[in-house]
């Protein structure tokens, strides 16, 4: 005989799980409104990834901004203003990467700061590694930022191209 006046414990986790996405999706969508604009639409783990880059950079200018207002000051010796001086050049910009999937293209993005010894021929390596074949490669220097692009396209279109294995290749790369 069915139950009257209840509802099923189904029909509450349904709703339950419903509450819970919802949720979700509103908090990446803040996370998303407070990054930089993206190029195109970002998936999550690629919006949380970009959180992380973006919170470690946050850091990184927030101690060097620190050291520089101290260095401004003028309480520190110049052995410790020429080490301050040092740190904030190497530390300045930390590369970030940045792999979009456009079905049988690929495209690469990497910023990095004019002083770090980037090796862009290491990346392309590993694209070619992994069976892709650069098409066009462009880059522009910001201040003391270097802004690279390269779009590459699969060796073989009905294999592709393992987007995630490229990703995490350029990753340890980068580190």
């Amino acid at each position: 005989m069915p139950r009257r006046g209840r509802s099923s414990p189904r029909v509450d986790r349904n709703a339950l799980e419903r509450d819970r996405r919802q949720y979700m999706k509103e908090l990446s969508s803040r996370l998303g409104f407070l990054l930089p604009p993206p190029l195109s639409k970002r998936s999550l783990p690629e919006l949380l990834d970009q959180a992380t880059t973006h919170v470690k950079q946050l850091g990184q200018r927030v101690e060097m901004l620190k050291q520089k207002k101290q260095l401004l000051e003028g309480s520190r010796t110049d052995d410790q203003i020429t080490g301050i001086r040092d740190q904030m050049m190497s530390d300045a910009w930390s590369p970030v990467l940045t792999v979009r999937d456009l079905g049988s293209m690929l495209e690469v993005c990497v910023k990095s700061g004019s002083n770090k010894k980037f090796l862009l021929h290491q990346v392309i390596q590993v694209l070619v590694e992994e069976a892709a074949q650069v098409v066009a490669l462009s880059y522009s220097n910001v201040g003391d930022r270097i802004f690279y692009t390269i779009n590459a396209e699969a060796v073989s279109p009905r294999i592709g191209i393992e987007t995630s294995r490229v990703r995490e290749r350029l990753k340890e790369l980068m580190l």
